[in-house]
């Protein structure tokens, strides 16, 4: 009996071969590579049952008769699910619970960044200008979280400890510990009120596009930052840069855009009190290596049978 052939469409596969082999999963598959964005051979498309990737050609799914599992290499699976060739029969699995690390500290970094004087010191220091500012505490402030997830509830935990006050949506309305109160979505304009600190985490589905417009900009305290780690779908950027421009916020911190790399004449580049990160807050050194053990999960199910790991629900988006 032939073994089931799995592609990895990937510039570190030998990561998770290395994962596979470990595991003692290795003689139970075939695996074939290709780079992150390379071709797949007739061979691979006419035979492949499974497939780590982070994304394929369009129409190419359509190509893949006997594929049966596609685990992405990303938490957001927007891209896929609006894939015109995906098929009922493909469970989806995604990277969900990647983040858990590096999301939060960035997240925690960017209000550090905004409640001190590093921008106006290094301004200062490009001067030889010995200039002291009084930063402002965390303590005591109040983030708002829209949609705590996996993600959102180990940024409640770490910013718990600078002493802030934790509020948030939920779809499900559940309790999540570190938060002191969850709302449901229909009452997100409780959480922009009372919000010293804005953050979505919101994924990108036909609720959340176009989510923080002028409308909840207006719901905002003036002295409230705005913080998108998630998509740049779920916000729309002529209001944002309106309401920063106009001061009706305090400014905002973007690692994430409907378009990237940013191109150099977009307009959030150049208004002040917008930060553009360039879509790092969910990388990690050995990122890799974090969710190989993910997909070893995922592969020996795929095996054996089972319930897969983090499959994606088409009818949430995530």
């Amino acid at each position: 009996m032939s073994k089931p052939l799995i592609v990895c469409r990937l510039d570190d596969t030998p990561v998770f071969q290395e994962a596979i082999t470990k595991a003692g999963l290795a003689d139970r598959i075939e695996i074939q590579s290709v780079p992150k964005d390379g071709a797949l051979d007739d061979h691979m498309l006419a035979t492949a049952e499974g497939m780590l990737a982070w994304g394929l050609p369009p129409g190419q799914l359509a190509q893949m008769p006997k594929l049966r599992w596609v685990q992405s290499m990303t938490v957001g699976m927007d891209s896929w699910l609006s894939r015109d060739d995906l098929r009922d029969d493909i469970t989806l699995t995604c990277a969900r619970g990647i983040h858990r690390v590096q999301m939060p500290e960035s997240v925690i970094g960017a209000m550090l960044y905004v409640t001190r004087p590093f921008i106006d010191t290094t301004a200062n220091n490009l001067a030889h200008k010995w200039v002291r500012q009084a930063p402002v505490p965390l303590a005591g402030k109040t983030l708002g979280i829209l949609g705590v997830g996996t993600v959102g509830a180990e940024i409640a935990r770490k910013a718990s400890i600078f002493e802030m006050k934790i509020i948030g949506t939920r779809r499900s309305g559940e309790p999540v510990p570190n938060v002191d109160k969850i709302f449901p979505p229909e009452e997100t304009d409780a959480v922009l009120e009372q919000s010293d600190f804005v953050l979505t985490l919101l994924p990108v589905t036909s609720e959340t596009r176009d989510f923080m417009n002028a409308a909840r900009f207006a719901k905002m305290k003036k002295s409230a930052w705005y913080l998108n780690f998630t998509r740049g779908d779920v916000v729309v950027d002529a209001d944002l840069i309106e309401a920063v421009d106009s001061k009706r916020i305090a400014g905002a911190v973007l690692d994430t855009f409907r378009i990237e790399p940013l191109p150099p004449e977009d307009p959030f580049w150049a208004t002040k009190g917008i930060i553009v990160l360039p879509h790092i807050g969910g990388m990690h050194p050995e990122r890799s290596a974090q969710i190989s053990s993910l997909v070893v999960d995922n592969l020996r199910t795929f095996l054996d049978g089972g319930e897969m790991t983090a499959i994606v629900d088409r009818e949430k988006g995530y």
